[in-house]
C-alpha cells in the first residue's frame, strides 16, 4: 500500500542523528544537545525561518526523552485549549510519568492573555514548554514568559545540507525509491526553496509526480517548467513574503504605479491577507509620503475600511486603487525622522522637566508654585501665536522636524519661519 501522506511529513526524523541542520544546536557537543542527553531541558523558544525543522526537533526532543507530547498551534487554539492540555499535564504527574511537553507552533500570535496562561505551569514546573516562531521573541513574547525560557537561534539550511535532503529523498523514501531519479542539476531546487526544508521536499514531490512514470533525470528547466506550470511561487508565510511586501513598498515609495500593482497582484494571486496588504499602505502613507500629502494616510485608511468590509474578490479594486494614489504621491519622510530624531533625543537626555509655564495647575499649590504662570494662551494674540518656549531647557531650540522639498510642507516651512523666525532655523 502506497503511502499518501506528504513526501515532507514521511521524511521527518525521529531522532537527532537523522536530524539535519543546526548543527550549532545539537552537533556533537552542541548546547542543546547536551541538554537533551542529560535530560535537563528548561523550557525554550525556537525562533528561525519556515522549513528549518522547528517542529520536528521539538518532536525528536519529546521522543528522546520519553516523555508526553502536546501539541497546539497558536492558529486555532485559545486559552481554554492551553488550560485543558495543563491540567492534563497536571494529571499525568500524579502518576510519576515524565514531565509533559507542550510544543505551541506559532507562539508570536498568541495575544497576551493567552501567553499569560501559559506562565503559572511554567513557573511550578507542571510541564516543559517549547515554542517555535518565526518572529523575533524580544518582540513579539511577553516578559514574563520569555525571561522563563532559552531561545534558540535555528538558521536556514545550507547548500550541503540540502542536497542531502535531496539524496536521502531519493534513496530512501519508500515511494520516491520506486523510481530511478537522477539529480543532474540541482540549482533550481535549491532556489526555490530559499533554504525551506519543506519547501524544498515539496517541489521535488511535485515535480515526480508531474513528469512521466519511469525513469526521471532532474535539470534546472525541468524543474522550472513543471514548477511555473503547478506551483505558485509566492508563500506567504515564507521568505518570499518578505521580499515580495519589500519590493511592494518600496515600488510605492519610488513612485512606480505600474511596479506597485504588479507586486500587489503577486501578493493577491498568493492568497495574502488583504488586511495585511492595507495595513502596509496605512504605514507607507505616513512614514512616506507624510505631510507632501496629508490627504495619503485618508486614502490608505479609508482602503483599510473599505476592504475589511468589502473583502475579496472586489477589495482588490479598492486596494489597487489606493495604491496606485500613493505610488503616484510626492513623498516626504520629514515627519518619520522627526520622531527618530526625537525618540534619540529622549534616550540621551532622560525625563527633563516640562518648563513651568506649560505645565498644568489643577490644583492651589501647583499654582503657588509658579505651574502655569507666564503661559502665553496662543488665541489671544495676534495670527494665534505668541513667542514662548515649549522645550525643556536641555533641548531647548532643537529642530526635530525639517519640512521636505515639496509644494506642501515648502508651504510649511514658510509658515514656521515666519512664526519663529530664525529659533529653529528654518
Amino acid at each position: 500500500m502506497s503511502d499518501s501522506r506528504p513526501l515532507a511529513e514521511r521524511m521527518r526524523p525521529t531522532s537527532l542523528d537523522g536530524y539535519i541542520g543546526q548543527k550549532h544546536l545539537v552537533g556533537k557537543d552542541a548546547v542543546l544537545r547536551k541538554a537533551i542527553e542529560t535530560g535537563i531541558l528548561p523550557s525554550i523558544i525556537l525562533w528561525g525561518p519556515p522549513g528549518v525543522g522547528k517542529t520536528t526537533l521539538a518532536y525528536i526532543i519529546s521522543q528522546t526523552l520519553k516523555r508526553p507530547f502536546y501539541s497546539l498551534s497558536a492558529i486555532n487554539s485559545g486559552v481554554k485549549d492551553i488550560r485543558e492540555v495543563i491540567e492534563k499535564a497536571k494529571g499525568q504527574g500524579l502518576f510519576g510519568v515524565a514531565k509533559p511537553i507542550l510544543f505551541i507552533d506559532e507562539i508570536h500570535r498568541f495575544s497576551k492573555s493567552q501567553q499569560d496562561s501559559l506562565l503559572g505551569a511554567v513557573e511550578k514546573g507542571e510541564l516543559t514548554l517549547i515554542g517555535a516562531t518565526t518572529e523575533n521573541p524580544s518582540f513579539e513574547v511577553i516578559s514574563a514568559l520569555l525571561s522563563r525560557c532559552q531561545v534558540y537561534v535555528l538558521k536556514h539550511l545550507d547548500k550541503a545540507e540540502l542536497l542531502q535532503l535531496l539524496e536521502d529523498a531519493i534513496h530512501k523514501d519508500k515511494e520516491l525509491s520506486k523510481r530511478k531519479i537522477t539529480l543532474q542539476e540541482t540549482e533550481a531546487l535549491l532556489r526555490l526553496s530559499g533554504g525551506d526544508a519543506r519547501k524544498l521536499l515539496n517541489v521535488l514531490e511535485l515535480v515526480i509526480q508531474s513528469s512521466p512514470e519511469g525513469d526521471v533525470t532532474l535539470t534546472d528547466a525541468f524543474v522550472l517548467e513543471h514548477v511555473q506550470q503547478n506551483l505558485a511561487l509566492y508563500d506567504k508565510a515564507g521568505e518570499q513574503h518578505y521580499d515580495i511586501i519589500s519590493a511592494f513598498i518600496k515600488s510605492m515609495r519610488g513612485s512606480d504605479p505600474n511596479a506597485a500593482v504588479y507586486w500587489l497582484a503577486r501578493m493577491l494571486e498568493g492568497g495574502e491577507d488583504p488586511l495585511f496588504i492595507a495595513r502596509r499602505m496605512i504605514i507607507l502613507a505616513s512614514e512616506d509620503i507624510g505631510n507632501a500629502n496629508p490627504t495619503a494616510l485618508v486614502i490608505a485608511n479609508n482602503a483599510f475600511q473599505a476592504v475589511n468590509i468589502i473583502g475579496l474578490p472586489e477589495g482588490r479594486i479598492i486596494l489597487s486603487q489606493a495604491v496606485v494614489y500613493l505610488a503616484s504621491s510626492p513623498k516626504s519622510n520629514a515627519s518619520y525622522k522627526a520622531i527618530e530624531e526625537a525618540l534619540e533625543m529622549v534616550r540621551q537626555t532622560g525625563n527633563q522637566p516640562v518648563p513651568l509655564p506649560i505645565r498644568n495647575a489643577p490644583t492651589k499649590l501647583m499654582k503657588e508654585l509658579g505651574y502655569g504662570d507666564e503661559y502665553k494662551y496662543a488665541h489671544a494674540y495676534e495670527n494665534n501665536f505668541a513667542l514662548q518656549e515649549f522645550l525643556p531647557d536641555a533641548v531647548k531650540g532643537v529642530k526635530f522636524y525639517d519640512p521636505g522639498n515639496n509644494a506642501r510642507e515648502r508651504e510649511i516651512r514658510e509658515f514656521l519661519k515666519k512664526r519663529w523666525g530664525e529659533k529653529y532655523g528654518y
